[in-house]
């Protein structure tokens, strides 16, 4: 159980699929939000709730704030919300 919307946790594993694509993998993901990379991918194919304490580390992770983690802002539009692919780079 999660105290996020459904949506929200929607919006973090999308950002997750994201991050897997771009740092190369769920191990480095995990080690960096201290977690086991079983328990992540568990949280990314809906095994498990996205807490609100993952919220936190993505958004750490990711260098954005919780509420635009939580609105889907984080990741570029035309990403593939399944496998993190983005045909083109964000602007940065």
């Amino acid at each position: 159980m999660s105290d996020l919307t459904a949506e929200e946790q929607a919006h973090v594993r999308a950002a997750l699929y994201f991050l897997r694509v771009k740092c190369g993998g769920w191990a480095p993901i995990a080690k960096a939000v201290r977690l086991k990379a079983d328990t992540l991918g568990k949280v990314a194919s809906k095994r498990r709730g996205v807490s609100a304490a993952l919220v936190f580390r993505v958004a750490r992770l990711a260098k954005v704030g919780v509420d635009d983690l939580l609105a889907g802002k984080f990741v570029p539009p035309g990403t593939c919300p399944r496998c993190g692919y983005c045909a083109e780079e964000p602007a940065t």
